[in-house]
């Protein structure tokens, strides 16, 4: 598979684990790619009104996203609390009015790299961590497919919004 940018390739022949990993750092390079390029200014512009989106809210709930589910979920970190809220709203990520690229990505940044370290150490996809909020056992496996899904799901939201904002489009 050739990506046609600077995006890693997901193989075509991989085993589970690679081919895993591989789709998750393609979804988290592509977050990066829609953010390129713009200034703070233009990271923070928000979609059409009522809502409040913005590429680097998206950013910011993805470094939660990455944060809660490899370090609190399969490292068992509990008592980590989140990046942006002490009162553990996860909503409040999205709220990047007062946010730049250099905080927002660097925390994302660190969390991709925890979130990697975690993945990379685990024995298998097997490895489970307890997610409280479903009071149930969970998977690496099912941790790195819901990953997929919450970057497939918001790249999408960052395709409307980066067009939005100087028109580029593509992948």
């Amino acid at each position: 598979m050739n990506t046609g940018d600077d995006r890693p390739a997901p193989p075509l022949r991989g085993d589970e684990r690679e081919t895993l990993r591989a789709f998750l750092e393609f979804h988290r390079a592509t977050l990066a790619m829609k953010c390129a390029g713009l200034t703070d200014e233009e990271l923070r512009a928000q979609s059409s009104p009522p809502s409040t989106l913005s590429l680097l809210g998206l950013v910011r709930h993805m470094a939660e996203v990455e944060r809660n589910w490899f370090r609190r979920v399969i490292n068992q970190e509990v008592d980590l609390p989140l990046v942006w809220s002490d009162k553990g709203d996860f909503q409040e990520a999205y709220d990047a009015s007062k946010s730049t690229r250099e905080e927002a990505f660097t925390a994302w940044e660190a969390e991709v790299e925890h979130s990697r370290r975690i993945e990379r150490e685990a024995a298998s996809l097997d490895v489970t961590g307890y997610f409280g909020r479903w009071e149930q056992d969970v998977s690496l496996r099912l941790v790195m497919v819901h990953l997929l899904h919450e970057y497939a799901r918001h790249n999408g939201h960052a395709d409307f919004l980066r067009e939005g904002i100087d028109g580029v489009v593509g992948a």
